[in-house]
């Protein structure tokens, strides 16, 4: 066995190792992230939710919701109308954001 840890921390999730993307988008990947951390992740978390980056492909964002959001019915309104609208408004490659 080689000791490392199985269950990856929620910093390791967000890390710039971590997430499906094309090395092209770094700069747009960090920009999500960086907005993901400072502004979206707080506001979540008063609710008991998470959301971590897992990837982003040809102008959309995936994002895995945790917590309280993964059985929420207003998480689908709160990825479109504002957590789409913040990173579209940032991020002009942002073209839409799907959970997965």
């Amino acid at each position: 066995m080689s000791g490392a840890s199985v269950v990856e921390s929620d910093d390791a999730a967000n890390d710039g190792e971590h997430g499906d993307y094309d090395p092209k988008d770094e700069d747009t990947v960090k920009t999500i992230k960086e907005l993901l951390d400072t502004r979206v992740r707080p506001a979540v978390a008063n609710d008991g939710g998470d959301i971590v980056f897992h990837g982003f492909k040809d102008g959309v964002v995936f994002l895995h919701m945790r917590g309280a959001c993964a059985g929420c019915p207003s998480s689908t309104a709160t990825l479109r109308h504002g957590i789409e609208n913040l990173l579209r408004h940032f991020c002009p490659d942002v073209q839409e954001v799907r959970p997965v």
